[in-house]
Order: C-alpha cells, then sequence, then structure tokens
C-alpha cells in the first residue's frame, strides 16, 4: 500500500532556489581584452593566492585583418563587426563595475594604415581605451601567461604565440635561477625583458623575435597554391626561412633541460585532436606536454582530410578550419629545428598575461609558488 501523502497545510516543502553568487567586489577586478587580428577576447578576473579566479570571458571571431594582406587598411565590414563584438565586452565591463583594465590591440592595427581613425572610432563608440601595443610587450605578455607551465627541471626555454598576424618567439635562460625559482622568476618578466636588479636571481632573455607571419598571414601569402600538401610544404618552409635572424636557430643546444611552451588557438586545437576531443576541454589541455611524433600524426591526418574534411572535423571546429593548416605548418618548422621532441601546450596566451602584468605590479599576488 502506497504511504499517504499528509493532506495538512505547508506538507510539501517550499522550493528553496540556491543563492546566487555575490557580486564580486569591483575593487578587486581586473579587465583584460585581446584584439588580434581574427579574435576580440575578454577575460574578467579577480586575484586569488598567486593565481587569479575568472569572473567573466568573453570570445568571439572577427576578423579584423581580414582583406588587410592586400589593402593595407582596415575594412569598414571588419571594423564594424569588431566594434559590435567591443560594445559587448564594454557592457560587461559596465555591469560588473571594473575600473582596472588593459584593452590592447596587436599585429592587424600595427600594420593598418588606417588602425588610428579605427581605434578613435573604437573610443566615440564603446568609451573603451583600446591602445595598439608593440611586438616586445606582445611577446613579454605572453610569457608571463605561461610561468605556471615552466618546469622546475627548465634550464633553456623558448615560448611561441602563434598568432593570427605574428608570431612571438623568446629564448630564455633559466640556468643561474633556482630551480624552485624559476616559474616565479618568468612572472618577474611584467617590468620587461631587462628587469632591474633585485634579491632574487633573474631570467635571461637571450633572444626575442616578432615574425609578421600568422594562421591568417600565411594562408594569405599561400591561397593562390591549389594542392593542399604542396602549399602546406611551401608554408612550413617559408616560416623557416625567417628564422635564420633567430639566435637559437643555429645554437648548438642540448635537448636535456630545453623545453619549448606553445600557446596559441593552433597548438590547442593539435592538442584537442590527439586527444580526439569532440567537445574542447581546458582542463584536458591546458598543461599537456605531446611528443614530435604526435604532432606529426595529427597533421598528416589534417592533410588526409582535405579541405572538406578538415570544414566538417568537430575537433577543428567551423571557426577554425581555414586557418588550421597554417598554424600547423608554423608548429611543425618550429619542432623541426629546437632541439627538443616534446612541446608544452598552454592553454593562455596576451590575456592572461595582461591579467599577471596588473596584478603583479599592484602587489595583490600571493609570492608562494605558482
Amino acid at each position: 500500500m502506497a504511504p499517504r501523502r499528509p493532506g495538512v497545510a505547508g506538507a510539501f516543502p517550499t522550493p528553496v532556489e540556491p543563492p546566487a553568487d555575490p557580486k564580486p567586489d569591483p575593487a578587486q577586478l581586473y579587465a583584460a581584452l585581446d584584439l588580434g587580428t581574427n579574435s576580440c577576447r575578454m577575460l574578467i578576473a579577480q586575484p586569488r593566492g598567486s593565481q587569479f579566479h575568472v569572473v567573466d570571458s568573453f570570445s568571439k571571431s572577427v576578423q579584423l585583418g581580414q582583406g588587410l594582406e592586400a589593402s593595407g587598411r582596415l575594412s569598414r565590414a571588419s571594423m564594424g563587426r569588431t566594434i559590435q563584438a567591443l560594445q559587448i565586452c564594454r557592457r560587461k565591463i559596465e555591469d560588473l563595475e571594473v575600473r582596472r583594465m588593459r584593452l590592447v590591440a596587436t599585429e592587424a592595427c600595427r600594420r593598418a594604415r588606417n588602425a588610428g581613425e579605427f581605434i578613435r572610432q573604437v573610443r566615440r563608440e564603446t568609451g573603451l581605451p583600446l591602445e595598439i601595443i608593440e611586438p616586445e610587450e606582445e611577446a613579454r605578455l605572453a610569457v608571463i601567461s605561461c610561468a605556471p607551465l615552466v618546469s622546475t627541471r627548465t634550464e633553456q626555454l623558448l615560448v611561441v604565440d602563434i598568432g593570427g598576424g605574428s608570431t612571438e618567439l623568446v629564448w630564455i635562460d633559466l640556468s643561474k635561477v633556482p630551480r624552485h625559482d624559476r616559474p616565479r622568476s618568468i612572472m618577474r618578466l611584467h617590468a620587461g625583458f631587462r628587469p632591474p636588479e633585485g634579491p632574487f636571481p633573474a631570467a635571461k632573455v637571450v633572444d626575442w623575435i616578432s615574425v609578421p607571419l600568422g594562421v591568417a598571414t600565411l594562408k594569405d601569402q599561400f591561397q593562390d597554391v591549389e594542392d593542399d600538401a604542396a602549399r602546406f610544404a611551401l608554408m612550413s618552409w617559408y616560416f623557416e626561412e625567417k628564422l635564420a635572424a633567430f639566435s637559437p636557430y643555429n645554437a648548438d643546444t642540448p635537448r636535456e633541460g630545453f623545453q619549448i611552451i606553445g600557446t596559441s588557438g593552433t597548438v590547442t586545437t593539435v592538442a584537442a585532436s590527439h586527444l580526439g576531443l569532440r567537445r574542447y576541454d581546458r582542463t584536458k589541455v591546458d598543461g599537456l606536454q605531446m611528443t614530435s611524433a604526435q604532432i606529426d600524426r595529427v597533421i598528416r591526418d589534417y592533410l588526409s582530410l582535405g579541405p572538406e574534411g578538415r570544414r566538417r572535423d568537430p575537433r577543428i571546429g567551423r571557426d577554425r578550419h581555414t586557418l588550421i593548416m597554417s598554424g600547423a605548418a608554423i608548429l611543425q618548422a618550429l619542432m623541426r629545428v629546437w632541439p627538443t621532441d616534446r612541446l608544452s601546450v598552454a592553454d593562455r596566451g596576451l590575456r592572461e598575461g595582461l591579467l599577471y602584468a596588473q596584478m603583479s605590479a599592484d602587489g595583490v599576488l600571493d609570492e608562494g609558488a605558482l
């Protein structure tokens, strides 16, 4: 016999709504926006220990650099798409009353003849203080973002950031830094590649380069080559040719103690494909180590799919399928010439570097281990 429900008033429990997360204190919030050649991305976060906690985020493909290679100018359509995305960012910043922020633009705006006009239009229509940063600062911010992934066993570090319009490479010597302090020494580069003398042994930036070829600009250079495999081989060879002036290219560096960290959508997409992820999972990708053989296997798979197969492949995604082979060409060239057969994958980049740099400068991050 089924149990009877009591018929008195109040027999059914009153539904209890889960408490909403309290609105974070605006005084603790920082915003970082990265406007690249392809994407507009923003993070809003608050410091938590030696890291930060993300409160809100935004990412959208705006293709700001579309047509830039041919015309030397940002098109009216691409500027319109970008300003629409920036309006969303503005609303998020206003809703959370964020006061500390850095909003930066990179290679597309560095190269465009009408970049100044675009920056003024952004300020007029959104009120956002967008600034164009130089390649050295872009490289430095990419390095800072990767500090938590630096191994205490690393003596020579190469950080690679493959963007839409450019690729930054930074070679850092950590051999004089005590092992336990090596990740933290990378964070101290927020003051510049030549930080002032201090009480701690410093990471030494041996050399850095900004190659004006990213996934979009390299693709545009070879879009007239019809054969898919030939186009890939030419892109990889052409990118490697641009590295000749970078001092580590010809250095006789031992494999022992050498670490490459790659940060970009290309690197994380290759990692997700290696793992067979049909739905992207940052927790499985960030910090993953891949061998050269595993990277080559994924790239051969991409080539065998052809353009149409890549377009349909859920591991690549609709936003990236036209750019993945130019990014893969850059990645394969790098793995071919550096003295290591492993790559550390970083799902982090300019936004995280901007946040770390702001918080470090304000002294709100703990000095403990990363």
